[in-house]
């Protein structure tokens, strides 16, 4: 799909070099190419320039024009058969002539408003425990204090926050609602009018869903499941079955509640708002942040919860002595409320990993945090010229020597693990080796690119007392100006037994030890060099190293 942006002030949809040049040449795209909606601006030059197809209707540059374009020979027909090609392959290419499968527009009526179209169950029973195993692996806990965690036998707990407890509503009619655009708990017409002046007037966008628990993210990122389970339901549940007392506190006015002394713990719920159509506000929240205080002040076994869209700032109270425990949940689906219950109980060792840095402040992130602006006579085009480059989050924070509040690839488990026996063994001759790829190109590049280069094994012992899963994770350093310490390689999951051993590999291929040459246009191996390798649990916890040669 390509965007509404320009490239080097080329709208993206008639943009050559890129949908020609880099996609289908370079890239070897087999596919078609689609236009974002409403994202064409031109007729034949976007034809020309590697368009296949346009959303939402094509009538107002091609169309007649087209086929007008053709008679006169502004374009010519092989062309235009190209694209046809592209898209009939695509057809083929997901058995779309199979007869078994149900005709083509099953369960879409012209009318979305029409409440007398049949509805359409499309779920499959056997996805339910990948939806619940997706959930619970999406959580990632970062701090874990005073055996905060997991909960034992709790006889009374205390629940508070705005994102506990479901939205207050789910239906809601038309097209352009809440319950369609994922904003169940915050004010879809924020969205709305981001999409233009459908809107009327247009509220801004809150960084927190203050009405009710958050599942997924807003427009394109919508979750529109048939059910919610929300964290006080699932902990409610859990709470009955087991004898436990429970309070709760939803709408915790200024921040403030009261607090009961006797509870094991306090559950604090918040959450961090993003959607399609507008930017992020901000990665903090002053009332969220409040509420964390003022509950924390009070109860000396405070464990905070956030269903996060996207990086979220805790340095207002993550060093708080009565703050025990941290998880960013994330947006863990319909099965949200379900699964961090699991989680906090202990029927399950959460696993996941940050796939970002959580920076202490705002002002580490330096000039790329600041949104690009326009000095007035280029309002319709501001530009951004990308001057970071690669060095963007653990990559610039490495450079700089900033130290995050959380490092990329770093999470939390129930257990402990150590890591032995780094074995880096290459796997072609190194003296076979070119500087730059030869193979004919395939879908993703030259087909050399995608041999593996050099095979990577270690050793990852649980030290602990409970089976959990561990990421390993590995890092290359490519010895070259103006590279990154250290860039992400590759990642290998395995679960482990107490006092068990378990063995990760990483396969490094030809692309991952490679830098793009400006002058040569292509992918260069650095033959003769010896490249570093690093094996740990995050990337700033690299407890293996070692060289491969080439």
């Amino acid at each position: 799909m390509c965007a509404y942006e320009r490239l080097n002030n080329s709208y993206s949809c008639h943009n050559s070099k890129l949908l020609n040049g880099l996609l289908k040449t370079e890239l070897g795209f087999q596919g078609f190419v689609v236009s974002d909606w409403f994202a064409q601006h031109t007729g034949i030059a976007s034809a020309t320039a590697g368009l296949d197809m346009v959303m939402p209707y094509g009538y107002e540059f091609w169309g007649d024009n087209l086929t007008e374009a053709v008679r006169n020979g502004s374009i010519s027909e092989g062309h235009i058969n190209n694209m046809a090609a592209r898209i009939m392959a695509a057809w083929y290419f997901s058995h779309q002539d199979d007869k078994s499968l149900p005709p083509v527009g099953v369960g879409l009526t012209a009318n979305f408003e029409d409440h007398r179209a049949p509805t359409i169950d499309a779920r499959d029973p056997n996805d339910a425990g990948l939806l619940m195993e997706g959930a619970i692996q999406g959580h990632v806990l970062v701090k874990n204090v005073k055996n905060s965690l997991p909960l034992k036998a709790p006889r009374m707990l205390s629940i508070y926050g705005y994102d506990a407890k479901l939205p207050d509503k789910s239906f809601s009619s038309g097209g352009y609602n809440g319950w369609a655009l994922g904003l169940q708990s915050q004010n879809y017409r924020s969205i709305v009018c981001g999409f233009g002046p459908i809107g009327g007037q247009c509220p801004a966008f809150e960084p927190i869903a203050i009405n009710g628990t958050m599942i997924g993210g807003g427009g394109s990122g919508a979750v529109t499941p048939v059910y919610m389970s929300s964290p006080f339901d699932a902990l409610e549940k859990r709470a009955r079955r087991e004898g436990t007392q429970l309070f709760w506190d939803f709408n915790t006015e200024n921040a403030t509640s009261n607090i009961n002394s006797n509870s094991d713990a306090c559950l604090v719920f918040l959450n961090a708002a993003s959607s399609e159509g507008v930017d992020r506000p901000s990665v903090r929240d002053s009332f969220s942040d409040s509420l964390v205080k003022n509950i924390a002040a009070d109860c000396d076994n405070t464990i905070v919860t956030i269903h996060n869209a996207g990086v979220r700032l805790v340095d207002e109270w993550i060093e708080h002595p009565n703050v025990t425990a941290v998880i960013f949940a994330h947006l863990p689906g319909q099965d949200s409320g379900e699964a961090i219950t699991k989680i906090l109980y202990g029927d399950v060792s959460p696993s996941g990993k940050l796939p970002y840095s959580v920076p202490r402040n705002e002002s580490d992130y330096g000039p790329v945090y600041a949104p690009v602006t326009h000095s007035g006579w280029d309002r319709y085009f501001p530009q951004d010229d990308f001057k970071e480059g690669v060095f963007t989050d653990y990559r610039a924070f490495d450079r700089e020597g900033i130290d995050p509040r959380f490092e990329f690839g770093f999470g939390l488990t129930y257990t402990t693990f150590e890591y032995s026996n780094l074995k880096i063994e290459n796997t072609v001759d190194s003296s076979t080796l070119t500087s730059y790829p030869m193979g004919p190109i395939i879908p993703g590049g030259h087909s050399d690119l995608w041999d593996t280069i050099a095979t990577v094994t270690a050793d990852v012992t649980n030290t602990g007392s409970v089976e959990a899963a561990e990421i390993a994770q590995l890092y290359v350093g490519i010895p070259m100006q103006d590279q990154p310490i250290r860039q992400l390689r590759g990642f290998d999951k395995v679960t482990v037994p107490p006092e068990e051993t378990r063995t990760v590999e990483f396969k490094l291929r030809r692309r991952d030890l490679s830098t793009w040459d400006v002058h040569g246009q292509n992918w260069r191996l650095l033959v003769g060099s010896d490249y570093p390798v690093y094996v740990g649990a995050s990337s700033r916890n690299l407890k293996l190293s070692a060289n491969l040669s080439l």
